[in-house]
């Protein structure tokens, strides 16, 4: 007679083998993920400082405004430091802010949207941003829903022509 708690146990194991061999075969891109849903990344053609600046014209081409920018990359360039480009663009306009505010205090953390550009090794450049959808969704309200589902293809055109040929 066959014990049941050791042919569970040994399927268990052959199982677990099994998960192990199949996961040490899969590519690791720990650094490609975005814990947040609604990221969006982009690979662009262009070089770091041709991106940046094909942003932020196309950031007011599409009627927003840059309302700041921070990069570790020029704050280290300073202290003598070289590291990949990088640098954190921060976009909204007042009319927005102000629906936003009216329909959520709290979501007034969440504005300046961020459009994040960093320098890819082969000398070219990436665009990581997430939807405004996907910023405003945990607050669980229409009006913040309506005004994110306006912003949405805004944030992707402005991506969408910085990034084109």
């Amino acid at each position: 007679m066959k014990n049941p708690v050791l042919k569970k146990s040994s399927s268990v194991f052959v199982a677990g083998v099994l998960l192990t061999l199949a996961l040490a075969g899969a590519p690791v891109h720990a650094d490609d993920k975005s814990p947040y849903p609604g990221t969006i990344s982009r690979h662009a053609s262009h070089s770091f400082d041709t991106l940046v600046k094909r942003l932020e014209q196309s950031i007011t081409d599409n009627k927003m405004g840059l309302v700041a920018q921070a990069s570790a990359s020029r704050g280290a360039a300073a202290r003598g430091v070289v590291i990949p480009g990088n640098i954190v663009l921060m976009v909204f306009r007042n009319d927005y802010a102000v629906r936003m505010l009216a329909a959520s205090i709290p979501a007034g953390i969440e504005a300046p949207l961020r459009i994040y550009v960093t320098e890819n090794r082969d000398g070219t450049a990436s665009i990581t941003y997430r939807n405004p959808s996907a910023v405003f969704a945990p607050y669980g309200n229409a009006k913040l829903d309506a005004m994110a589902a306006e912003l949405d293809p805004v944030l992707a055109r402005i991506v969408a022509d910085a990034s084109s040929q």
